[in-house]
């Protein structure tokens, strides 16, 4: 990498090296090879947390502009949506299978309690992004276009 920056992808790319220069080797392995870690301080899972929210706005911060360009109808808007659902029901159906272990080995109740809130919520959320979808069809249709 060059010492001067060309733009914003090259800050990007600072903050993922900065990133992964802060984690240890194992988790640099564990991400690549999608293992998973658990973590059994709360402060490591605080950590943790901040990390995944930081990268998450990151990675988005271009989206509006994006998304104000492209989505200049409402059929525009329908793949997107789409796209959104089915990850979010892949994960909320494997939320499930782990809520299902969990109950299978009589694990703490309150963790029984906030898994079946978030299977609970993220089912909620794929019947609304549905519903989106479907007036995505129907504001297309009313319009004629």
């Amino acid at each position: 990498m060059s010492a001067r920056s060309t733009g914003p992808d090259d800050r990007d790319l600072l903050e993922a090296t900065v990133s992964l220069a802060r984690r240890t080797l194992m988790e640099a392995a564990a991400d690549r090879f999608g293992w998973r870690r658990d973590y059994g301080e709360t402060t490591a899972v605080d950590a943790l947390l901040t990390e995944q929210t930081e990268t998450a706005y990151a990675q988005a911060a271009g989206h509006a502009a994006l998304a104000t360009a492209k989505n200049t109808n409402a059929l525009a808007v329908q793949p997107g949506v789409l796209d959104a659902r089915g990850r979010v029901l892949a994960d909320v159906l494997y939320l499930e299978g782990i809520l299902a272990g969990a109950r299978n080995r009589h694990l703490a109740p309150e963790l029984i309690a906030r898994l079946e809130d978030a299977v609970g919520l993220g089912h909620e959320l794929t019947v609304l992004l549905a519903d989106t979808v479907r007036t995505t069809a129907a504001v297309h249709t009313a319009s004629g276009t």
